[in-house]
């Protein structure tokens, strides 16, 4: 696909601010998505990067306090602000033009639904016309894509018949049966373990190719996002403190907290005879 400088960014962020209360949680960022790219979104628990995401699909709640601009590009060109998007306008999109993949597999899925079932509902929601014989068909297409064993046995199987690696295989089908432009992954691979969680980041890499799909990529660990994430931004405080290319950013940090998010992963170089690094410790100047 070729892009063209003059295009918009599928998704823009302009100066968003979100507070609760008194609290406020992401203090005026600037992010944009390109399509087809993958951002990746980084950062210690409680920097914003949840609360940012939630606020792209319109989830925070009422007891959130908002400002600024997310500027989601339409297929005719056009754009539309989701912050002051009405509330039918946000459920079309959510789910249809941008999907979620949350990061427990264990709780996200209904225990007392079958799998196919909830990917079929997934399809169902944004095309009431189809026919269940159709949603089936759609949904089986899907779990086969993210590689279900049997998934035309397992169809009717519930959540807790299978694995945490799969569960979140399922997830996956969930958010991309209906082919969104955007798709948010938040900390995908948290609750697995590293032979699975390896296996979850090609399948999402391939998907995302193969589909061409723009992915916001949040994660606390700089290590992760650079197996998927073209550019990454790094996030603090509610603030963005870098911004760049993942391969510089992972080679030449400039930002002492970066620095010290990738001083706190452990390598096979690691003297192990020290502690890790803590994140923060590294910073020597003001920021």
């Amino acid at each position: 696909m070729i892009y063209h400088e003059c295009m918009a960014p599928l998704l823009e962020i302009r100066d968003l601010r979100i507070g609760f209360g008194t609290t406020e949680a992401v203090s005026g960022i600037n992010l944009h998505i390109d399509e087809g790219e993958v951002l990746g979104l980084v950062g210690e628990s409680g920097s914003g990067k949840s609360v940012t995401s939630l606020a792209i699909l319109g989830l925070l709640g009422a007891s959130a306090q908002t400002g600024g601009k997310i500027l989601w590009r339409n297929v005719d060109g056009s754009t539309t602000d989701l912050l002051n998007e009405p509330p039918e306008g946000l459920r079309k999109k959510r789910g249809r033009e941008i999907a979620m993949i949350f990061q427990e597999p264990m709780t996200a899925l209904n225990p007392v639904m079958s799998i196919g079932r909830q990917v079929a509902e997934s399809a169902e929601a944004h095309f009431p016309s189809w026919t269940g014989r159709e949603s089936r068909r759609k949904a089986l297409q899907a779990l086969e894509a993210v590689a279900i064993p049997d998934a035309a046995r397992r169809f009717r199987d519930y959540p807790h018949q299978f694995s945490g690696g799969q569960r979140q295989r399922i997830l996956i089908a969930m958010a991309l049966i209906n082919k969104p432009r955007l798709l948010i992954a938040d900390e995908p691979t948290t609750a697995l373990d590293v032979t699975v969680q390896a296996q979850v980041l090609e399948l999402l890499r391939d998907l995302q190719r193969q589909h061409g799909l723009a992915m916001l990529f949040i994660s606390h660990d700089l290590a992760v996002v650079g197996e998927v994430a073209s550019r990454v931004a790094v996030m603090r405080n509610g603030l963005i403190v870098e911004e760049g290319s993942c391969r510089r950013l992972l080679t030449a940090p400039q930002h002492p907290y970066t620095q010290s998010l990738l001083a706190a992963v452990p390598t096979l170089r690691t003297d192990r005879s020290q502690p890790l690094a803590m994140i923060g410790t590294t910073e020597s100047t003001a920021e």
